[in-house]
């Protein structure tokens, strides 16, 4: 890891936009039409910004960010800039209201945008910061396939391989199994025979529908089956990991390292991918890393491909990046794709940088 260059932290801003999305995702238990974020500029005295953005999945959950970000601001103000330190600092000024949920995610976003700001002072890509060497990052599309016709599904589908895309992700949990099986096999019928599919049930399943669902996809040649029960129940999900021959993923809502520690231990899958802002950020993320590299779990992303493709050059045992582009309207360069990787860019920081007319745009209160 590089040098870390001297910051020191003179306020945090926040601002509020709902971005709509290109596509439209219908899942399980939830359709999602608008990203609401949180766009953060840490400004420091030294004259450096660092940016990040937090995805409040709930445009009235905006708020409750922008609230902590400003105790976190009033609270840090005139510190040196040193994530590793200030996030055990602030998880420990932010116990009574728990280390999960809305305060961790806080933190996280905190975390990035001071990531951001060190490898701007230090003139270098976040990668390069960490440690690592820009390279391409193997990604696969995420940009839609939700639970819609078979017909609708080959459409997309092949609108999916832009960029040289040659993987991607099929939202299941329709009312019966055999309607999930139509929609996976018309969008393998739509894309060339390489192309890799992984599946995702957003946690809408039990345990016992979970594994008859899960043998009958055995024979698709899916990569992955992704949360097919709620979250946290971590017997249920080393149950359907034991029974099912295809691969298991999990890992979007862990909530901090110690989250991941504990699904590791109970064998709940195997394969596991942390969300940045769930999992606390570059330096929640990093911690996550050597948990998968003891145990040899090959460790993807979820969302954030921005800052996700930094770190996840870094990580020992990385498979692969989600790609979204939800936040690529509110951006001036979005994280560009292609031959299905992404391109981390040569220039310092993580690559974000907020278009204010598309900002001012889609700006809400």
């Amino acid at each position: 890891m590089a040098i870390m260059p001297k910051l020191t932290l003179r306020n945090l801003r926040t601002r509020a936009v709902r971005v709509p999305m290109r596509r439209p995702l219908a899942t399980r238990v939830v359709v999602l039409e608008s990203a609401p974020l949180v766009l953060i500029d840490l400004e420091t005295e030294e004259g450096v910004t660092g940016r990040a953005y937090i995805f409040a999945y709930l445009a009235a959950a905006v708020p409750l960010y922008r609230h902590l970000l400003a105790t976190i601001a009033d609270a840090l103000r005139g510190q040196t800039v040193a994530p590793a330190q200030l996030f055990d600092d602030l998880r420990r000024r932010l116990t009574l209201i728990g280390h999960q949920g809305v305060s961790l995610m806080a933190i996280a976003g905190f975390d990035m945008a001071a990531w951001d700001a060190l490898a701007k002072a230090a003139d270098l890509p976040l990668v390069r910061l960490l440690g690592g060497r820009v390279e391409p990052v193997l990604a696969y599309n995420s940009n839609g396939l939700g639970l819609m016709a078979p017909g609708a599904l080959k459409e997309e589908a092949q609108g999916l391989l832009e960029g040289g895309f040659t993987a991607m992700k099929v939202r299941v949990g329709r009312p019966a199994l055999a309607e999930d099986l139509a929609a996976i096999r018309a969008v393998r019928a739509a894309v060339p025979e390489h192309v890799t599919l992984m599946t995702d049930f957003n946690q809408g399943l039990d345990t016992m529908e979970a594994i008859r669902r899960g043998r009958a996809f055995d024979g698709e040649g899916l990569a992955w089956i992704e949360e097919p029960i709620v979250y946290d129940d971590l017997a249920g999900q080393a149950k359907i990991a034991a029974e099912v021959a295809t691969p298991i993923q999990i890992g979007e809502n862990f909530y901090g390292p110690r989250a991941m520690a504990d699904a590791i231990a109970a064998k709940a899958a195997d394969y596991m991918m942390p969300d940045l802002q769930r999992i606390g950020g570059v330096t929640g993320w990093l911690r996550a890393a050597a948990l998968a590299e003891a145990a040899g779990i090959p460790m993807s992303s979820h969302l954030f491909p921005e800052f996700s493709a930094h770190v996840l050059t870094v990580t020992p045992t990385r498979h692969w990046l989600e790609y979204v582009d939800w936040a690529a309207p509110v951006l001036t360069d979005p994280l560009k794709v292609s031959k299905g990787h992404a391109v981390i860019r040569e220039t310092a920081g993580a690559g974000i940088a907020w278009d204010e007319a598309a900002v001012k745009r889609y700006a809400f209160d």
